[in-house]
């Protein structure tokens, strides 16, 4: 198989690169800065660059010529001040130019919940609704919060453990959520070309445990062997508020802490396991999937020399 993936240099595109390689593929990145560390890790690994903007119809027809399947993971949350509308550019002329250079399918990866009011939420969808529209047939991957080493939901849940001393309980945070390891998610992109049924459909993708964020930062607690963050009423919890905390405490990008604090509002669970039942796939424990990343992190921090 020959596969492109857009936004390779991301945290999933990292982890799906190697892995479609080790599966005997052709891979090719699609990269902005080809001498980045990314990018150059992702050529050591032996993927071909390919250096293109989403917005330069000539490159990025080239670039996508030859494909049996192109990956989008392509978010630019954090990046573009009104980034939904970027983001839908973006999808448009992406899906446009696979679909004029033959490519046999898109493969995308965006977010569970149905909560109009989070912009981050609703960006996710329009941009698969965008792909659909303009390219080859989409199989729109929907998933919760992805735990690993270097995921910016994950970074955001360690920092709250480590750096806060409380954290509030208002209404608008009794939600629920279905966080995913990062090598269940690779495991059914991985598969996607090759599972019947679902070319052309949405797949919902979770964890096996639901739980409140307030649960969440408990087991993150338990994890890393901490006492979690007290959880009380604070006057003035608007989203807003808590988005603005989200960004201070958060050593990822503040950004993106703060839209992800704003899609807490709704839930971001399974509601359609249909089309995750076609992948044999089953995803691991929660416990389980935040040891793996704990363990990256220090793999990490041992590998910069710091203490």
């Amino acid at each position: 198989m020959r596969a492109l993936i857009a936004g390779a240099t991301g945290f999933v595109g990292r982890h799906l690169a190697p892995a479609l390689l080790a599966d005997g593929h052709d891979v090719r990145c699609l990269v902005r800065d080809p001498e980045s560390d990314a990018a150059a890790a992702l050529a050591r690994a032996g993927c071909e660059i390919a250096v293109a903007d989403l917005t330069d119809e000539a490159l990025l027809a080239a670039a996508l010529e030859g494909l049996d399947v192109a990956y989008y993971l392509v978010h630019m949350m954090g990046r573009e001040a009104d980034y939904p509308e970027a983001e839908a550019v973006a999808a448009r002329a992406f899906g446009g130019a696979a679909t004029e250079a033959g490519v046999g399918q898109v493969i995308y990866l965006g977010g569970l919940g149905e909560d109009a009011s989070s912009r981050h939420l609703a960006s996710r969808h329009a941009t698969a609704e965008a792909m659909r529209a303009a390219g080859p047939p989409l199989i729109y991957f929907r998933a919760g919060m992805i735990v690993g080493s270097g995921s910016e939901s994950y970074t955001l849940v360690r920092d709250i453990v480590t750096r806060l001393p409380v954290v509030p309980d208002t209404a608008w945070l009794h939600t629920r959520t279905q966080p995913i390891g990062i090598r269940e998610v690779v495991a059914y992109l991985r598969r996607a070309p090759f599972t019947e049924g679902a070319r052309g459909r949405e797949v919902q993708i979770g964890g096996p445990e639901v739980l409140e964020p307030y649960e969440l930062i408990q087991r993150m607690a338990r994890a890393l062997g901490r006492r979690p963050p007290l959880h009380i009423p604070v006057p003035g919890a608007t989203p807003g508020v808590v988005a603005a905390g989200a960004e201070a405490v958060t050593t990822g990008d503040g950004a993106i802490a703060a839209e992800l604090a704003l899609g807490l509002s709704g839930d971001t669970v399974v509601t359609d396991p249909s089309g995750a039942e076609l992948f044999d796939v089953r995803p691991e424990p929660l416990d389980v999937t935040l040891q793996r990343a704990i363990e990256a992190d220090e793999r990490v921090l041992a590998g910069s020399g710091g203490a």
